[in-house]
């Protein structure tokens, strides 16, 4: 029996990863190529084929993914002239992978609803490495019945594929948890920076913090990075401002005005600001030694 045919946009390090994990389980893709053309040619290579618009790929396509880094890039792909919406059909899936506004999924999920075309929100965990080998976390919402039929292609991608309800409550979650993750990240960086100020071995803080119900993943991805020097979370200054940023845009729409999110949003936004949005959060130790000394 045949495989259905995967349309996928966004072939940065994380949506080529999946691609070559959706072609090495024998799906065909046409993929939307941009500016970086490399993700697209490894595709190509491996048989796959490039659709000139993301409306020509939504006609091609049994399924329609994106994996694209905000809610701006996510819409101009969906709401163009050429874009999906103007090739949705009927019955069709479209899943958005990124990290993106909850208020912005339910926009879209309407306006595909129209075309008869249902969305759903799987915004991910893990790494490209893990992509590359279907161990992603998958944390899918929507329309109960188009997940079931997507999902044996989310369990190609993913070793944890969770349902969460209705549509937008997997960009929810996600956001929820990028705010805890980047303010936990935040918090040890500071941490690593203080003990160096005040003379304190950096593996001696670790060890008697992480002897105690403090002690997390989080916490030991920026040990690794203070005191190895290993990168083990390759996610960038820039992403981590641009996600507690649409926490606390997604705080506001319900009402609510997040207190907790403040000093990560201020440090994260106040390095990318200054120039270190590319450098990985563990980098963060670096940031905080070089500015916790400065007049704010």
């Amino acid at each position: 029996m045949s495989k259905e045919t995967i349309g996928f946009i966004g072939l940065g390090l994380m949506g080529r990863a999946m691609v070559g994990c959706l072609q090495g389980n024998g799906y065909p893709v046409i993929g939307l190529g941009n500016r970086d053309r490399s993700g697209i040619e490894e595709m190509i290579t491996r048989g796959g084929s490039e659709a000139t618009n993301a409306r020509e790929l939504a006609k091609q396509a049994d399924i329609v993914m994106l994996c694209v880094g905000t809610s701006e890039q996510v819409e101009s792909r969906i709401f163009g002239e050429d874009g999906v919406l103007a090739g949705a059909k009927p019955g069709q899936i479209i899943i958005d992978f990124g990290t993106s506004l909850p208020a912005s999924t339910l926009k879209i999920g309407a306006a595909l609803a129209e075309k008869g075309a249902v969305y759903l929100d799987a915004p991910l965990g893990r790494t490209p490495a893990h992509a590359k080998d279907g161990l992603l976390n998958i944390m899918c919402a929507g329309d109960a019945a188009a997940y079931e039929k997507v999902k044996p292609v989310l369990d190609v991608l993913g070793e944890n594929v969770f349902h969460l309800g209705k549509l937008g409550n997997g960009h929810t979650i996600k956001l929820i948890n990028n705010f805890f993750a980047m303010t936990t990240a935040n918090a040890m960086a500071e941490a690593f920076a203080m003990a160096d100020a005040a003379g304190i071995e950096r593996d001696a803080l670790f060890n008697v913090m992480a002897a105690g119900p403090n002690k997390s993943g989080m916490m030991e991805f920026i040990r690794n990075y203070a005191v190895d020097g290993r990168i083990d979370l390759a996610f960038s200054v820039a992403n981590g401002a641009k996600d507690v940023g649409y926490y606390r845009q997604m705080a506001r729409s319900l009402g609510q005005e997040s207190l907790m999110s403040v000093s990560a949003d201020t440090t994260l936004r106040k390095a990318r600001d200054g120039g270190s949005g590319d450098l990985m959060i563990p980098e963060m130790v670096d940031w905080m030694v070089r500015n916790l000394g400065k007049e704010t």
